[in-house]
């Protein structure tokens, strides 16, 4: 919560001048009532953003025909000295998660030469078990081949002699058998499994975070707001225009939106409160690249 000394007091002071109650002043800005009572009351921690906060202040200010630069000048003054304790603990947060790095990567460097030593030896199994199977393959023909030659000697040494008349009718009933022998069966080819979907998280700029979704013949996004809480959420295409049904708002407790993308090469997704928020993609969780409560997450579709 951002405490502004003398704001609030201020809009409301003007507000109660001009006779507007707060319904009256909803009516007159389309800015709904409880984020005028939380300028009042300086509490802006329902606000969706603080681009929203500054631009419902402006008209607020204007409504009750007050200078809505000054206004806003008051309000930047005392958030850049909020912003800097903000700032203060979110440069301590990156030394914690370095150490953490570091203490991973000297894990690594532990166990990577165990399984470098045991993907060698799984190596040289494979090679002497296909080495022997190759061998012995190779000499089964020639056993074949040398039990034939026996078997053909001994018929031509226990041949009875035959009519020449009656040569043409066993040679019939060889060419008889030998086209009765059926057909050996053909291996059906074996298809390969086509590779599983992949969502890669890329480059991270302020809130904006970059995915890339491969491997997969579909784009479809679920947007759903958790109970108990509310957020406001935005989807746009790589031309800007709006995709969420209804337009960008405001989703609250429970509430679900779906969108099919496949025609779509990319889509942004401006989230409000993500603690409240879950993105699936293709029925997969999306995983937020960090706690920070506003983000932008941007997905491309690599078809």
């Amino acid at each position: 919560m951002i405490t502004l000394s003398g704001l609030g007091d201020c809009l409301k002071e003007a507000r109660k001048a001009k006779g507007y109650s707060l319904d009256d002043l909803q009516a007159i800005t389309k800015i709904q009532k409880r984020y005028l009572a939380g300028i009042e009351n300086e509490d802006y921690s329902m606000m969706p953003g603080a681009f929203y906060v500054r631009a419902f202040i402006k008209q607020y200010a204007e409504a009750v025909g007050l200078d809505a630069q000054e206004m806003l000048s008051l309000y930047r003054e005392n958030e850049s000295s909020a912003q800097m304790k903000e700032e203060e603990v979110q440069r301590s947060a990156p030394q914690m998660s370095q150490s953490g790095g570091y203490m991973k990567s000297s894990r690594m460097n532990e166990v990577l030469p165990k399984i470098i030593a045991a993907l060698f030896i799984i190596v040289i199994l494979a090679v002497v078990i296909f080495l022997y199977k190759h061998q012995a393959n190779s000499q089964k023909p020639e056993e074949v081949e040398s039990t034939n030659e026996i078997t053909v000697d001994k018929n031509e040494k226990e041949k009875p002699k035959v009519d020449l008349n009656k040569e043409g009718t066993d040679s019939d009933e060889e060419a008889g058998q030998d086209a009765e022998k059926p057909d050996e069966p053909e291996e059906e080819p074996v298809e390969e499994p086509k590779p599983e979907q992949t969502l890669t998280q890329g480059t991270v700029e302020g809130a904006n975070t970059t995915f890339a979704l491969e491997n997969t013949d579909t784009f479809n996004l679920s947007i759903k707001v958790k109970e108990g809480g509310e957020s406001w959420i935005g989807v746009t295409d790589q031309s800007g225009q709006e995709l969420l049904p209804n337009g960008a708002r405001v989703m609250k407790n429970g509430e679900e939106a779906q969108l099919e993308l496949t025609d779509q090469s990319s889509a942004r997704i401006r989230v409000g409160r993500t603690q409240f928020t879950e993105i699936l993609v293709n029925g997969k969780p999306l995983t937020y690249p960090n706690d920070t409560v506003t983000q932008n997450i941007i997905i491309e579709y690599k078809k």
